[in-house]
């Protein structure tokens, strides 16, 4: 039988390496074939980088014929549209940034590249990360590959989705409240969001500085360690970035979890839940149990507050991020305007989308003299409030495991005049970014329309480990990675 490159993971594609039975060239060329098919379809792409990829795959295979390079030599990545790639166009979905090109590298991209792997294109997204659904990128809506009448998730929907098609072999994403999850949950795939300071933010397009992070999007738990191995670590040029130690995290992936006690917060089975949602998920816990692990009940009890928080801290935070998209130093400028505030107007007008300005906007108000105590002061302090009951849990179990979404993908426009049940379709992924804490999105099994669900694991901080050792005993007794949609 004939083997077809573009499906494999990257450590069967490792395997094939090493053997000498494929190339570097031969798998990118491989997923070009594919993104020509199916990416009419899906759209998971803002920007293709066939020529300079092509290139990247044959210095790759030379690499290796020298027993040069990292463990991800060769193996073709997309990279979302918001981390900065030299000479590559970064848009961050949006028309501000439609022709900007980066001069420098983010610091994950230099590790890639360090390592030998290889950039296919830049990756769909919500505008500047601010979206649950992917909907509100400039350049069009990607499409959920199980289902292309529906979302495939945000703001990192791109990246799952062409994780997802066989697009690519992984990604990288961004994940400020749940955007990397999410989406990995809409689509069946496995994303990691690590703890805030693990992964250097240098090069990623901010919207939200004290809750971004990056991090993979891949289609199983070894891949998305093998993922976290490249990028994790320390950067000086990063003054948020931890200097921790970082294991092998492909160490972490062995069968049973005796003696490891794995919490459900009953908060998040809560008013709004999908009963098929909580079915499957309930069904993982046992496959948990199974494996060993102590079930036990746990609270957090301000997590009805963190969406509330959450859009508070985070719009005020891009109101200070955006501002440095002026129509002056770089991006869109508008040439009509006759006056300094008239360029400053036209040209954010025209280069920011409707939720952009919205949150510009909310996040300006709460800044505001006169508000600033009454909103974003009073965020910051439930902020603190769900650290610590993070901290309380954590004293009493080793993980938390819970829904990622409330609800399976909904349709694409369907809530496309409702912001507001968007905002809350974020309310199980939020307090992980608030909190700083590492969070993970596992497949767990289908909604009777064949559509995704994930399940998500927590850690305190630095426990990513703790997490991918769990992600991969439920992928285990799951047994349903390798189900891929029809496209």
């Amino acid at each position: 039988m004939q083997i077809k490159l573009s499906a494999l993971t990257i450590h069967e594609a490792q395997d094939l390496l090493a053997q000498g039975e494929t190339s570097s060239l031969e798998l990118t060329t491989a997923i070009f074939e594919r993104m020509a098919v199916v990416e009419p379809k899906v759209a998971a792409y803002i920007t293709e980088n066939k020529e300079q990829a092509l290139i990247q795959a044959a210095e790759a295979d030379a690499m290796r014929a020298r027993g040069e390079g990292g463990a991800l030599c060769g193996i073709p990545l997309a990279i979302k549209d918001v981390i900065c790639t030299k000479g590559l166009r970064t848009t961050a979905g949006s028309r501000i940034l439609e022709n900007f090109i980066p001069p420098y590298d983010a610091t994950v991209m230099e590790k890639l590249q360090g390592q030998g792997a290889v950039c296919v294109g830049k990756a769909s997204m919500d505008e500047f990360a601010m979206g649950s659904g992917n909907e509100n990128c400039a350049y069009g809506t990607p499409h959920n590959p199980w289902n292309l009448d529906h979302i495939c998730g945000g703001s990192s929907g791109g990246s799952a989705a062409a994780v997802a098609a066989d697009e690519c072999m992984a990604s990288l994403g961004s994940d400020t409240g749940g955007s990397i999850r999410q989406p990995a949950s809409h689509c069946g795939m496995v994303g990691l969001k690590p703890t805030y300071g693990r992964v250097s933010r240098f090069g990623l397009l901010a919207f939200a500085s004290s809750l971004d992070q990056i991090g993979p999007i891949t289609k199983d738990v070894r891949d998305a360690a093998i993922m976290l191995n490249a990028i994790a670590g320390y950067d000086p040029r990063d003054s948020t970035s931890a200097q921790v130690d970082i294991p092998d995290y492909t160490k972490a992936l062995v069968t049973g979890l005796d003696g490891l006690t794995v919490g459900v917060p009953e908060e998040y089975f809560g008013a709004g839940l999908d009963p098929e949602v909580e079915k499957v998920i309930r069904h993982g816990i046992d496959q948990l149990k199974a494996a060993g692990a102590q079930i036990k009940t746990v609270s957090l009890p301000h997590t009805e507050y963190g969406v509330a928080a959450y859009y508070i801290i985070a719009p005020a935070e891009a109101s200070s991020n955006l501002a440095r998209y002026d129509g002056v130093r770089y991006g869109r400028r508008d040439m009509k305007a006759d006056s300094l505030i008239e360029l400053y107007k036209r040209s954010r007008s025209q280069g920011f989308g409707d939720e952009v300005k919205r949150r510009i906007l909310i996040g300006t108000y709460a800044l505001s003299s006169g508000y600033y105590d009454a909103y974003y002061k009073k965020a910051s302090q439930v902020r603190t409030l769900i650290v610590e009951d993070y901290r309380q849990a954590f004293s009493a179990c080793d993980v938390l495991v819970s829904p990622v979404t409330p609800t399976p993908a909904w349709k694409i426009g369907e809530k496309a005049s409702d912001p507001l049940s968007v905002y809350l379709s974020d309310l199980l992924t939020i307090p992980a970014n608030l909190a700083g804490v590492p969070g993970m999105s596992v497949p767990c099994g289908f909604s009777a329309a064949g559509l995704p669900i994930g399940l998500q694991i927590q850690g305190s901080h630095f426990s990513e480990e703790t997490l991918l050792k769990v992600a991969y005993n439920l992928e285990q007794g799951l047994h349903i990675v390798g189900k891929k949609p029809i496209l």
